[in-house]
This record gives structure tokens, sequence and C-alpha cells, in this order.
């Protein structure tokens, strides 16, 4: 069949179909030729050279072919490994702008551009066409209908982080053919648990296009799970379409996301563009790498054969380079506009902020965002570090971006496992952490709190495992984090004693009531909410099995925590005053006569500097004035919530805690108890003839004060 190729347009940027054929633009500095292969449904391949060049831009269009053609281009250049150019025609290569992609990358030893079994310098004359999956033109009219983004604000915002495959693959409920997929997600008994749970936000694990099957997993019989190996930041992952993967993933993305709005949940995307998956010098050459290596990627100054890995993942993204930048702005900018994302969660963004070695506050990458009409109004998460010299940055992301807090994360796993620790640090972290973000005017909205992630142990594991358990990923267990701050409670991993048992769920009901009553936004990692385990394995990275995947079959315990989850979220939900949107002023604001907050030890007075500093004292009191909240309402109107103690302890013995004198006057009732494994809902009642309240070792007490009814 013979194709006809027009000049066309250096614009936009890959595919684009426009009823009448395809318009194909690719960008390559160094490249000295471009070739645009199609290929039928036999794979045979048809190569058309790009014969038009406009600023490093490579362009062509083919009338006649639209929705459904697969394509990939072969780049001609320079092949001198020690100039940083690895140019390698035989290697066909995903356009970095594909909007759909048709399957995983197959390992052979054909995909990388150097001679398999020699060092990076010997170049490799196979083809390796039968091994990469190719790009997909796309139809990318939807019928949204009345899709509206929730925009729920941040201080009202309750994050789920979820893996798109591994929540609902053995859910019951939905139909086979739709488990692990977005459709799976999208169906109504998965956002029933998400509605029922109070959840805001889900936080997508990626869903970019990634290399699921680098050698080293295959070897050992695993894959990648997660999917933080990129090699597309446009087109969803093809495996988790249940209709065929020739574009169909991309409408099944968009009835997600339209299912999840309809239901008032907004979606962030995990999103990793700090590196991509084909690695080191010696890994494969799938995109970037063989259309122009030398302005992707971040090489080492006055030896370009080696990449500067700021990621641990061999190879870092060079976003000092202007186009590199676009593509991460456009890819952004698509996700919102086309594909009507609400947020994303930057992995390492801390790579990102590199402009020459150190990371830059001021650095192109935030300026661009922070000055785009679409991508300022969006939510904005930096997971705040990444593994180079300097890289952790937590509290150091400016204006209108939120930091995955790790400070709360290791504050609070110290404090109730017992670690010595100071009680300022935890006072920090539970009323928003404004020693972090105060001082350059950001609020508590700054600070996504979390216990556990999809990196490290869920929080069953927190309580059951004192050292990791990553057997199963066949490195010897010396993957994974080996300082978890975690604690077994007694024994390491399962165990028939009754009282450890017990223990551990009062210590999970301990974590989670810290959560979600800290000022901040809450992340719940997906299953923690039903005690889920991996085993003991705290980086299940490469199991796609039965370790990472949701288990819908609720024992008794399971299901008493979930609906212990659930009321604690209703808690949080229904009052105010646990989820300010400015800090604590420490004073009385509109006339009550008591402070908006009150710190006391367990004998009512007020903490002295030696007990905020003091590693070994373990309990501590606080109140949270209801009345005295400064911020208005949507409509400007006055917010009045009630007023709440609680009691924290996390010493081995049972405290006695006095209600300070000043709010003797008022009466007390018990609302949470964690020794409890149901939510309390007005229990045992304190005052002034009643001052004392007994709290449980490892335990908290939460009370409120009983309004009079006139």
């Amino acid at each position: 069949m013979y194709l006809s190729l027009w000049p066309g347009q250096a614009y936009p940027l890959g595919s684009f179909w426009n009823g009448k054929g395809t318009n194909f633009a690719i960008f390559s500095e160094n490249a000295t030729g471009v070739e645009l292969c199609l290929f039928d449904k036999h794979n045979k391949e048809t190569r058309l050279q790009l014969k038009e060049v406009n600023k490093f831009i490579w362009h062509g269009f083919v009338p006649g072919i639209g929705p459904g053609q697969r394509y990939g281009f072969r780049v001609q250049g320079p092949f001198l490994p020690h100039e940083g150019h690895r140019f390698n025609p035989n290697k066909l290569l995903i356009d970095p702008y594909a909007k759909a992609i048709d399957g995983d990358v197959l390992f052979g030893e054909e995909i990388f551009s150097y001679t398999w079994g020699d060092d990076d310098l010997g170049f490799s004359e196979t083809n390796d066409a039968h091994l990469i999956p190719k790009a997909v033109v796309i139809d990318e009219s939807f019928d949204w209908g009345e899709d509206e983004p929730p925009n729920t604000p941040w201080h009202e915002t309750i994050i789920y982080e979820l893996h798109i495959k591994g929540f609902t693959q053995l859910h019951p409920e939905v139909p086979a053919k739709l488990r692990g997929t977005y459709a799976g997600l999208a169906h109504p008994s998965a956002i029933s648990h998400l509605q029922l749970l109070g959840i805001t936000a889900v936080e997508l694990m990626p869903t970019h296009h990634f290399l699921a099957n680098p050698g080293h997993l295959l070897e050992k019989g695993l894959k990648n799970y997660w999917g933080y190996d990129s090699i597309n930041f446009f087109s969803p992952h093809s495996s988790y379409s249940y209709s065929g993967s020739c574009g169909e993933q991309v409408k099944e993305f968009k009835e997600m996301v339209k299912a999840l709005h309809k239901a008032g949940i907004e979606v962030i995307l995990d999103v990793v563009y700090n590196h991509t998956g084909e690695g080191s010098h010696f890994g494969p050459t799938i995109s970037l790498k063989g259309i122009d290596n030398a302005s992707y990627y971040r090489l080492v100054d006055g030896n370009a054969r080696y990449y500067m890995d700021y990621t641990g993942c061999g190879n870092s993204l060079n976003a000092r380079n202007p186009q590199v930048l676009k593509l991460i702005m456009d890819s952004l900018r698509y996700w919102v506009t086309e594909m009507h994302v609400d947020g994303f969660r930057f992995d390492l963004a801390s790579a990102l902020a590199r402009e020459l070695h150190a990371v830059d506050r001021l650095s192109a990458f935030f300026d661009i965002i922070h000055q785009d009409p679409t991508l300022s109004d969006v939510k904005l998460i930096a997971e705040p570090w990444d593994v180079g010299e300097g890289g952790y940055q937590v509290g150091g992301f400016p204006l209108l971006w939120s930091e995955w807090n790790g400070k709360y994360r290791d504050t609070v796993r110290d404090f109730w496992r017992g670690q010595d620790s100071r009680l300022a640090d935890f006072a920090y972290r539970f009323t928003g952490s404004s020693d972090l973000y105060q001082s350059n005017g950001r609020s508590p909205n700054a600070s996504i709190n979390f216990i556990t992630a999809h990196d490290g142990f869920t929080l069953n594991d927190l309580v059951s495992y004192n050292d990791k358990h990553n057997e199963a990923n066949g490195e010897n267990s010396e993957d994974g984090e080996s300082h978890n701050r975690s604690w077994n409670c007694g024994a390491e991993g399962d165990t028939d004693d009754i009282n450890i048992q017990n223990f551990r769920r009062k210590q999970q009901r301990n974590f989670l009531v810290t959560l979600m009553l800290s000022q901040g936004i809450p992340m719940l990692l997906s299953g923690d909410e039903m005690g889920r385990s991996q085993k003991g394995n705290n980086n299940p990275y490469c199991q796609d099995n039965e370790i990472s995947w949701l288990n819908w079959d609720f024992q008794e315990e399971n299901e008493s925590l979930l609906d212990f989850t659930r009321e604690l979220i209703s808690f949080r939900h229904k009052h105010p005053v646990w989820r300010k949107r400015k800090w604590f002023h420490g004073r009385a604001i509109h006339g009550s006569g008591v402070n908006d907050i009150v710190w006391f030890n367990p004998d009512a007075g007020e903490m002295t500097e030696e007990q905020w500093l003091a590693g070994y004292a373990k309990a501590i009191g606080v109140f949270l004035n209801g009345e005295e909240i400064a911020t208005p309402g949507f409509r400007g109107e006055r917010i009045i919530d009630g007023s709440f103690l609680t009691l924290f302890n996390a010493h081995y013995e049972e405290i006695d805690f006095t209600i300070p004198s000043r709010l003797q006057g008022w009466e007390w009732s018990t609302i949470i108890d964690t020794t409890k494994s149901r939510f309390v809902q007005r229990g045992q009642k304190y005052g002034q003839s009643t001052p004392n309240v007994k709290v449980a070792s490892h335990s908290i007490k939460v009370l409120q004060r009983v309004q009079i009814v006139t």
C-alpha cells in the first residue's frame, strides 16, 4: 500500500488526527534523520523519512490514516556514548508524546542499543520491533457530559493512596473481567467503599505507561508492579485496560475519572518525571535514550557516557533543558485538560528542582508551574526528597505546594513505639508542623500527614514486625528500608497470643486517631482501614500477587477496624476544629476566655521547657477550643465547633490525667477511647466533681465538652 507524506506541522508534538489524516512531530536536537514507522495489523512495517525539520522538530502529515494506527520512530545520528549520543536506527522508539501504547515492552537483548554481553560501547545491529509496543493514534473526543471537578478544599481533603490493580483484583463484587482495571475502580462497589469510608481524593500509584518487565525481575519470575519506571508521560498504562490496549485505555481512564467525580472523589496522579525506565548506560533503549540522549537526560559533566543519578534508578531527566521541561509541562496540562485529573503527587520531586547540582526553590520547574493558569490551580504534592546530596527538602518547597511530611511519619511512629523523642516534635506534627511551613507563608494544608504509604510497612505490619521480611523479592532481604521505626508488640509476625493481637489492634487505632485528628491533610494507605498485611515485606514493588493485593474477605477484627476508621473519618468531617485552615494563635480570639489551644501535662500543669524537650516523656494532653476558630466559613460566617480534650499516653503504664482547673467548670464526655474496638460515642463523663481521667497504657482518650441545651 502506497502512503504519501506531506510536510505537516511542527505542532502539536506526537500524533494528531484531524479527521483527514494524522500529523506526526518529534523533537531531536542531535539527530541526523528520523523515520516514521507505521505498522499494519500483521505487524508489517512501512518506513517514511521525515524530511521537514523546524527548530529541531521533525514532522510530517500522512493523509488517510487515523485512530487505531500503530506507529513508532527510528532515529539516525551518531553512536558515541562517550559524547552522550546513543542513536541507533535499528531500535524502534516509542513516541514521547504518544497518547496510547498497545502493550508492554518485552525483554530481550535486541532492546539494547549496544552489543549484548559486551560493555555499552559496541553498536547493536539487531532490530527490536517485535519487542517494542507501538504507539497508537487516538481519537481524543469524549463525552464528558456534565463532569465537574469536585474542587474539594484542601482542609476538607482525605487522601487515599491506592494501586489500580491491587485495589480491586480480589474484590468479589467487581465482575471478574473488570478486576484490576480502571473500570474496576469505577465500579459502584469500589466507589461505595471509598464513599462509606469518607474519602475525598484517591492518589493513584503510577498510571503512566511503565516498564513492566525489566530483565532482572523476569529472571526471578517477578515484574514491576508499582510502576515507578515510566517510559511515557501521556499514555495510561495499557495493562489496566480490560477491553484491549489499542487506544481503549484512554477512554476507560476517562470513564473512571468521570465516575469518581460523580461520587465527589478527586483523582490525584502519582507521577514520575524524575527518571525513566531506560535506566543507566547499561539500560535498554526504548524511547528518549534513542531519540536524543544528550538532551533528555542529565549526563555526568566531563564524562557524558554516564548519567547523573539523583533517583537511585540509573538516570535523571534533564529538567534544565527547555524542551524536556516543555515535555513535562505538556504532559501535566494534558492530564488536567484532557483527562480531567485534579492534581499530582511528584515522585522524588527534589530531583526536578536541581538547577546545577543543589535543589533550588527558584528553579525553572517551579517558576513555570506557578505561572501556568492550568497547573497553578490544581493540587500539587511533592515527595520532598531524592537520593542525591542535599535532597531531603521537607519544608523546603515553595507556595502552592503541599508535601509528604516524612517528619510527621517518623515522629508519630517513634512516639507510639516508645522511642525517646521530644514531645515538642510530636506537638508540632499534631498541629500542622508550623516549624516547617509557617515561616514561608504556607498553611497547615502544606503538610500531607501519613503514617504509612506504598513504600514501607502497612499499618498492620508496622505493629507486627521489628524487621523487614523481603525474601520473596529475591534480593536476600537487602532491599527496602532497614530502619522502619516499627515495633512488633512482643512477637515477630503472626502470633496466637491474644494479648499481643489485642495490643496490636489498639496500636493501629492509636495511629489512625493521631492521623485523623492532626491538623494538615491526612493520607491513608489503601487497606490500612481493614488490617491489610504484606507479611512483613516493606518493599513489594515486584509482587504482583496476594502480597500486594487487597483481601476483601474480612475477618471479624478487620470489619471492626473498618467500622472504627469510618466513624473516625466521619468525626473529622463533622468537626472543623480538627481541620483548621490557619495556624493556632495560642490565645483567645473571640472572647470565650480560653485560648484556642492549650497543652498540659498529666497533672494539669502547663508544659515546662524541660518536659517539652525530654525524650523520656510519653504523656501529654491538649485542649482545642471550638469557640476560638479564627478563620471564617465560605460565606464569611463565624465557625463554631465543639471543644475537645485529647489525652495521649504512650507510656507502658496507665496514667491519671487531671483536667486543667479552668476547664473543670465544663462537663466532659468520652468520645473516643482507643482501648475500645468500637468508636465510643458518648462514654463516661467528667467535670468539677470528677476531674481525673484514667488513660490506659498505650492509648488515647478524646473528651468532648457537653453542651448544655437550654
